[in-house]
């Protein structure tokens, strides 16, 4: 089967078992997304499971996985149709069922005017308290629909220069020694800056390994794996001293005063990860940490991000702008943004096998954003 075709098989199945997903409206301008479509006026929102698949087991400080479970999601238009994603890692505490569940929820039909996307996605964020991913997946399709129907990118739109899109780092997980050495020759002549998972009890054995084939600026996630503040104080320090740029959440996010007491006294750039979510987090955030990374699946998608970048701007805080395992959809989704931020980890659809989508690009460890409308995107 085609991947393109994929929504068809699952949108049918789905019936069958009563998932109650509504066809998708006809679309005669553009590419035919996912299969059978049937004429209709006004939002029609679509949706089926979708599994990435990883090119390599991935281990961060608390897990390891080789897939991750996805949602794609579409809403059709008058003729046009907008793409949409959920991911949903360990970590976020969602699954298939509970995307599912809540986009089952949505009622697009009674919005007659797609660009009303403050009171669209406002009553989306009102159905439940959390699903971030799900929202994500709307707010997603939703831009890439209201670009589309304009006739330009979101960079366009919100008046970004696409050539200040940043280089995108690489992710280097926990691994053997030699593990990580294949996975470094395989990516260094890439691109221009690598992140490397730490966090456990090997990450100078993980540095030094990576030195043995690249020189390369690395940045470091540690995702919340260092227990004690001094000892990470001084691992930050060997880190700056062996081209480390810049530091995500070094300690668990229930240790605010811990990680406020190293970003006091840190030589590189430290960024909260998980202690961030939303926007209504980022004053929490405030003197605890030097920037943000902002993640769509987190934040709810591109307009909340969108916030998120203006308000950390204006209280003097970096920003990154990061992803999670995903296809081209939700990354080139993220990518909109990346002109206007510090750091870029835009590389999800870069370790996945089944990507459904072409989309944001790397062109010399770059960013490449195209002119294509909406998100970016067409299907393979």
């Amino acid at each position: 089967m085609k991947r393109r075709d994929f929504l068809k098989t699952a949108i049918a199945g789905a019936a069958t078992a009563g998932l109650g997903m509504a066809l998708p409206g006809c679309s005669s301008k553009g590419p035919r997304p996912f299969g059978i479509c049937s004429p209709g006026k006004g939002m029609k929102l679509t949706f089926a499971p979708y599994e990435l698949e990883l090119r390599h087991v991935f281990t961060v400080s608390s897990y390891s996985r080789k897939t991750t479970p996805g949602v794609q999601v579409r809403i059709d238009y008058e003729g046009y149709t907008g793409y949409g994603e959920a991911s949903m890692p360990p970590y976020l505490g969602q699954s298939v069922e509970s995307v599912t569940a809540f986009l089952k929820k949505v009622d697009l039909t009674q919005f007659n005017d797609p660009f009303q996307l403050e009171n669209i996605l406002a009553y989306v964020d009102s159905l439940s308290p959390g699903d971030g991913a799900a929202k994500a997946a709307v707010d997603i399709a939703l831009h890439d629909l209201v670009g589309k129907l304009i006739g330009l990118p979101w960079w366009r739109i919100w008046g970004l220069d696409a050539a200040k899109a940043p280089s995108t780092t690489f992710t280097i997980g926990i691994d053997t020694p030699d593990v990580v050495r294949e996975k470094t020759r395989e990516c260094a002549g890439r691109f221009n800056i690598l992140k490397v998972k730490v966090g456990l009890d090997n990450d100078k054995e993980m540095i030094r390994t990576i030195r043995e084939v690249t020189d390369l600026p690395l940045a470091v996630d540690a995702n919340q794996g260092w227990k004690d503040r001094e000892k990470a104080l001084d691992e930050i320090y060997w880190l700056k001293e062996n081209g480390v740029v810049m530091v995500e959440q070094p300690m668990a996010v229930t240790r605010p005063d811990d990680n406020g007491w190293i970003t006091e006294r840190s030589p590189l750039p430290i960024f909260a990860d998980e202690a961030i979510q939303r926007l209504s987090d980022v004053p929490s955030v405030k003197g605890l940490y030097h920037g943000i990374n902002i993640k769509l699946m987190k934040c709810t998608g591109m307009r909340e991000a969108w916030k998120m970048v203006n308000y950390a701007r204006a209280e003097g805080m970096k920003v990154m702008i990061g992803c999670m395992t995903e296809t081209s959809c939700a990354v080139s989704a993220a990518a909109q943004l990346s002109p206007a931020v510090d750091f870029a980890d835009l590389d999800g659809n870069l370790l996945i096998t089944n990507d459904l989508f072409k989309g944001m690009e790397v062109v010399d460890g770059r960013i490449s954003l195209s002119d294509l409308p909406g998100i970016g995107l067409t299907l393979l």
